[in-house]
């Protein structure tokens, strides 16, 4: 069964599969090839619309799709492979709780890495309720050409096996044992404690023998592919200036706090975190109504604020009506790091696809596969979308013989 569609509406089907009893309705390992990982919750939605799923749907977007679906207890293992180019989570395995704030209502989790501390979403255990455990396992794919000790005219072939990283400082470990270059370790908060919630275990390595232990420990097992995953575009630097780009990331910048802080630490980290984007939300929608010189000068003389001048000079000079939502959410992008911004090559995306035909090659058949298009908003080139697919389309009919399609696309939009 198979189904494409841009990336938030891949849950409304995976919903689909398990009230039509295709699935389990807990105990699913979600195989996720993207450039992003799309863990993010909705800020202010309050828990327990995740048991009201046409409520659900129409609170999702692009970015946090998947967390409500572990909150309701779908999702029990995810597993993140990413390319070279995305660094959003450190490599590695990550045990946390997913859970209802008592405090707030909202879904929260435990986890201590930037990712989530970055968008204020972690809490100490002891204030969560309805608590699901979640295995998050972030994997670097390197494309063959990377770690093959082929000549440049040398062929690739579709038998060799992709290079895994699944450790940060360790060199990354081929399914046959051969080392590779090094991996990358991406950054996160260990606070003083002890609570197995909220630790990261030690840094080990992959491969497509351990990727198969761990889809079999589940019930069922779902492989969803954004085609971003082999080419990528940070639409939010077309759509800005570099120097507009600049002045956002200053205004919306995390300060990345010290290693080792205590809970207590990290709550105040969090709550600081939290004031800064609701501030940064206040300013904007209050410019929405109107951007007046005055109104801009009254929110830039907020401490920290003093660059909002030249920004909303900046846009009211090349646009008769700045979107200022829109500025927004891009700032809200602008935090630890960038989007990942990496327009493949056509040997690059072919070098990607090897690697996810060879992955996918030594696993079971998934019970559901699901493809997001993710051109619509730019973030797979809508020139190198179609391409993109079809080779993706051909190693899932190679490996799996005859699909049940289903192309869903965007009522509003024509495909790209």
């Amino acid at each position: 069964m198979y189904y494409r569609a841009v990336a938030e509406d891949v849950l409304p089907f995976i919903y689909r599969a398990i009230g039509s009893k295709h699935l389990p309705d807990s105990n699913i390992r979600f195989l996720h090839f993207d450039s992003h990982p799309d863990l993010l919750i909705p800020v202010n939605m309050p828990a327990d619309t995740v048991f009201d799923k046409e409520a659900l749907f129409g609170e999702l977007s692009i970015e946090n799709w998947i967390m409500p679906a572990v909150y309701a207890g779908h999702f029990s293992h995810v597993i993140w492979l990413h390319p070279t180019w995305a660094q959003q989570i450190r490599e590695g395995k990550h045990h946390f709780l997913v859970g209802k704030d008592i405090s707030t209502t909202t879904i929260r989790v435990t986890s201590t890495d930037y990712y989530f501390l970055s968008d204020g979403l972690f809490v100490p255990e002891d204030q969560l309720e309805n608590q699901k455990p979640l295995q998050l396992d972030v994997i670097m794919v390197e494309p063959y050409k990377l770690c093959s000790n082929q000549d440049d005219g040398d062929s690739v072939s579709s038998t060799k096996k992709p290079r895994l990283a699944l450790g940060g400082g360790e060199s990354t470990v081929a399914a046959d044992g051969d080392s590779c270059s090094e991996g990358h370790r991406g950054d996160a908060v260990t606070p003083r404690s002890d609570s197995c919630s909220g630790s990261q275990q030690s840094q080990g390595t992959a491969s497509t023998g351990e990727i198969l232990g761990m889809l079999k420990t589940g019930d069922a097992f779902v492989l969803d592919i954004d085609l971003d995953f082999f080419s990528v575009k940070n639409p939010f630097k077309e759509m800005f200036t570099q120097d507009e780009y600049k002045i956002l990331q200053e205004l919306y910048q995390f300060k990345k706090p010290d290693s080792n802080l205590t809970e207590e630490d990290l709550v105040d980290v969090v709550d600081a975190r939290t004031h800064q984007l609701e501030d940064l939300e206040a300013i904007f929608a209050d410019l929405c109504d109107g951007d007046s010189e005055e109104t801009v000068r009254k929110w830039a003389s907020n401490p920290g604020m003093e660059s909002l001048v030249p920004l909303v000079q900046s846009l009211t000079s090349r646009m008769e009506v700045p979107d200022y939502e829109m500025v927004h959410q891009a700032g809200l992008t602008c935090d630890y790091s960038e989007l990942p911004h990496h327009i493949s090559t056509e040997e690059e995306i072919e070098y990607l696809i090897q690697s996810v035909y060879s992955l996918l090659k030594s696993l079971p058949k998934p019970t559901l596969v699901t493809i997001a298009r993710s051109s619509l908003d730019d973030y797979c080139p809508p020139e190198q979308v179609d391409i993109i697919q079809g080779k993706v389309l051909d190693v899932l009919g190679s490996l799996y013989g005859t699909l049940e399609t289903h192309l869903v696309y965007s009522e509003e939009s024509p495909p790209c």
